[in-house]
């Protein structure tokens, strides 16, 4: 049985309030991920160690704690200001930093929702899913059987009242060891919210959120720390552990990613490309950098991952704009419909997001981390409809849908496939 929702009253949070308790960090707040880090370990920091032979990694594991192996010949592990220079020194080896990825929100727009039957029942259908559904009078969604989500972010509360029948999967990958199962708790808010997007079901009185794929399955899987920060080898471990899954079950996954950096990750950018060979349509955030040309983030920035921008409720040149702050690809490749390194590909909602929280309410907020959820939540509608489709063929269906609806408001937006919303806004209808 799902728990029953308990009435409380609506809190507007300010920046400098979003403590990880209470809820998400905008995009992510490095100064507690690497206050988190020290308490569990000392003032260490994560290291990608690649040797010569197997050999050579065996004998340095001796020393240095294996915590996750990447082809045979690299490694990483967690090491001092002092190890690490001593590393540097050891011939037949390299040694450099794994980069931290965070979650892609805007500052300051974290609202919780707290009077949940008031709110909830007014916003079973949030303003995001009635426009990708392009319905503004829809009361439920529906789609995505037999297709797994895999939300990789800062965790999923699986008990969630909207969540708690599709979850499937739930893995830690933050742990010291390689991955954790049935563990995935969101002590931040902002994987549950990302789920609620994608695959709400709205609970047993569907007085709650529908996302955009209602059943669609689950696969939480926690990639980020409470502070809404993370390792990129523990993000690459999940990226391919998702892709093995899906191969071992025969099922197909879609695996969302709301989170990013500005600097490409060797170990993200490898597994990614692992996954998309594999069969898996990946979905990714665009980043909140924008509106300047070039700021689209890692992994989204990958020509093996969609990247998806943010727009807001509010019609620009007979259209929704794109989001200020989303990040623009580069104006070099404007108008082509190809997509390269850097490229926004499809823009979807992102702007004042209501959906499920970690503490079994609801919250509300913006960024190109809530617009990816959407993409996800349709992709696997789409894939549910047509099981016959490669990732490949599901991606082209997502780009020929977004042509359909072509975005122009917002700074850089225009006819065709431009820097700002990629080649559109796809939707069900």
């Amino acid at each position: 049985m799902k728990k029953t929702m308990k009435a409380l009253a609506v809190v507007a949070l300010s920046a400098s309030m979003l403590m990880p308790i209470h809820g998400v960090q905008a995009q992510g707040d490095f100064d507690d991920f690497k206050k988190e880090q020290m308490s569990k370990r000392g003032e260490t920091f994560r290291v990608l160690i690649t040797a010569n032979t197997e050999g050579k990694i065996m004998q340095l594991q001796s020393t240095y704690e294996l915590r996750n192996e990447f082809d045979g010949n690299a490694y990483t592990t967690d090491v001092t200001a002092k190890q690490f220079e001593a590393l540097k020194k050891l011939p037949d080896i390299t040694v450099e930093k794994v980069d931290v990825l965070s979650i892609q929100m805007e500052p300051g727009s974290l609202e919780v929702s707290q009077d949940v039957d008031a709110m909830a029942a007014s916003q079973s259908v949030p303003w995001g899913i009635k426009a990708i559904y392009n319905d503004n009078t829809l009361t439920s969604t529906s789609g995505g059987s037999n297709i797994r989500i895999a939300v990789l972010d800062t965790g999923v509360n699986v008990n969630h009242s909207d969540l708690y029948y599709n979850a499937e999967q739930c893995k830690d990958f933050t742990q010291t060891a390689s991955m954790v199962n049935n563990s995935c708790v969101d002590r931040n808010g902002h994987g549950t919210h990302v789920a609620g997007s994608a695959l709400g079901e709205g609970g047993d009185d569907r007085r709650g959120v529908y996302g955009v794929a209602s059943n669609a399955k689950l696969w939480a899987y926690k990639v980020l720390t409470d502070s809404g920060n993370g390792y990129a080898d523990d993000i690459a471990n999940a990226i391919r552990h998702a892709a093995d899954q899906a191969s071992a079950q025969r099922v197909k996954v879609v695996i969302n990613m709301s989170l990013g950096s500005q600097g490409e990750s060797s170990l993200i950018t490898n597994a990614v490309n692992y996954a998309y060979s594999r069969g898996v349509l990946v979905v990714a955030a665009a980043g909140n950098d924008g509106y300047a040309p070039g700021t689209i983030g890692y992994p989204a920035a990958l020509p093996s991952a969609i990247a998806v921008a943010n727009l807001e409720n509010r019609q620009e040149k007979g259209t929704y704009r794109v989001a200020n702050s989303s990040s623009r690809g580069f104006s070099n490749t404007t108008g082509d419909y190809v997509i390269q390194k850097g490229d926004v590909e499809i823009s979807a909602p992102g702007s004042s997001i209501f959906s499920t929280w970690y503490n079994g309410g609801y919250a509300t907020i913006s960024g190109t981390s809530m617009a990816s959820p959407h993409v996800a939540g349709l992709a696997a509608k789409i894939w549910a409809e047509n099981p016959s489709f490669t990732n490949v063929q599901l991606r082209a269906n997502l780009q020929n849908r977004a042509r359909s609806y072509d975005v122009l408001g917002g700074y850089y937006a225009g006819n065709g496939d431009d820097i700002a919303a990629g080649f559109g806004f796809a939707r069900v209808r």
